[in-house]
């Protein structure tokens, strides 16, 4: 998701043998949807509809809906008919997975020429562009993403490994310089941390530092690491599972937070709720349970994450799943004191995976049945819910996965949609 400027992102632990005979009890995660609506942007006429859970239906849908025929990722719903830099790397992500290497080519183009000034190595991508003030169109704000740049310099240093294309290598690892220069800072009592942007997020007295927990995917950070091994990239993976229980202390994301610096020695500091955003857990923090869920099958830390993360659990069994949350209200038999709010449908997509990690077969199926219903009920998704299905729905169905290394593993075929740890 945008940064700052932007509002809009288990049970007991089982040794692995005893989950995977669970899930093999509970066999198959039918994602029992009748019908996805689609977004329009504006068109007359209904919509047609498609199966949420088919990556190769939400990919065409997604490509006529929100992709222009010059690249560039649209979300319609904007007053200024805004691109941003995630936008594009999610778009990128899933043309890559989906072999899809034309409209790769001319995303990227795009990209490199209105959000990077024609070269990724000479500048980060800015997170916004869209309809000026004026009626122009052009970056409405400079600002970087650090997410969607992790994104995009990952998936050109995967592209250019499955499409066999050095030079997608070659402009990744000047984009992954970049990141690394402006926006991985050393934070005092802290260690090694990814800014949110290069600009905004750190106090002039350097005593309040502001983080999104949601930028930082594991899978990411292993596989920028494997094509990095002197970068700092697998102490940020091991600093993001290490700070969750400062960020969350209930096993729920806050969309940000910030780490307050104590004048002591050796220097300490704390966490505290976002001074401009609370406590709250939502848009932005729906992708920290998501890209748990997706991370490596095997990868030595994501039981941890798994667990760190495991307090939205019970807040999916009921009629509907919250909009928002208070991360930091002590758990108690109310939920509703905890909770505010309906989410959008993208949000049953997007836990899906989360829920699946967990052992929660019969959780993610009930999900599914709550998306179906919203499908058939004629609801559209918008370009976020899109995008979170397509995430979601390409992993279950193992269209994608990523291996301990992180490197991006595709399957040309969709395979039946299952509980799917093997």
């Amino acid at each position: 998701m945008p940064c700052d400027a932007m509002p809009v992102h288990r049970p007991e632990p089982r040794p692995d043998l005893r989950r995977r005979q669970v899930l093999q009890r509970l066999g198959t995660l039918a994602v029992s949807t009748s019908a996805l609506a689609s977004t329009a942007c504006a068109a007359p006429g209904p919509a047609p509809r498609l199966a949420c859970d088919d990556f190769e239906a939400l990919w065409a849908s997604f490509v006529r809906l929100f992709l222009q025929p010059d690249g560039r990722v649209l979300d319609p719903d904007t007053e200024a008919r805004v691109s941003t830099s995630e936008g594009q790397s999610y778009g990128l992500f899933f043309a890559l997975v989906a072999n899809d290497r034309a409209r790769f080519e001319q995303m990227l183009q795009w990209t490199r020429r209105n959000l990077c000034g024609g070269d990724l190595g000479a500048r980060l991508p800015a997170w916004q562009w869209g309809r000026q003030r004026d009626g122009r169109w052009g970056v409405l704000d400079p600002n970087a993403a650090s997410d969607a740049d992790l994104w995009i310099a990952w998936t050109l240093i995967e592209a250019a490994r499955l499409w066999d294309a050095p030079a997608l290598a070659s402009e990744g690892r000047a984009l992954l310089a970049r990141i690394q220069k402006e926006e991985v800072v050393e934070v005092p009592g802290l260690g090694t941390m990814l800014l949110p942007g290069p600009q905004g997020f750190v106090s002039e007295d350097r005593l309040r530092w502001r983080f999104n927990p949601s930028y930082a995917p594991l899978h990411l950070l292993r596989g920028l690491a494997s094509a990095d091994p002197a970068g700092p990239w697998t102490v940020l993976a091991e600093q993001s599972v290490r700070t969750l229980a400062g960020l969350a202390p209930h096993g729920l994301a806050p969309d940000w937070a910030t780490w307050v610096v104590q004048h002591s020695a050796p220097l300490r500091g704390h966490w505290i709720a976002d001074p401009q955003h609370g406590d709250t857990g939502s848009y932005d923090a729906i992708r920290c349970y998501l890209w748990a869920g997706v991370a490596p099958l095997d990868d030595p830390l994501r039981p941890a994450l798994l667990q760190g993360l495991s307090g939205l659990q019970r807040h999916t069994r009921g009629a509907t799943l919250p909009e928002r949350l208070s991360t930091r209200t002590p758990p108690g038999p109310d939920l509703a004191t905890q909770t505010r709010g309906t989410a959008p449908p993208g949000f049953a997509a997007a836990l899906q995976p989360y829920l699946v990690g967990l052992g929660d077969c019969a959780g993610a199926r009930h999900l599914a049945d709550q998306l179906g219903q919203t499908c058939a009920s004629g609801t559209r998704l918008r370009y976020y819910d899109h995008a979170l299905a397509l995430f979601s729905t390409g992993w279950l169905q193992q269209r994608w996965r990523c291996d301990r290394h992180g490197r991006l593993l595709r399957n040309p075929s969709s395979s039946s949609t299952r509980c799917p740890l093997p």
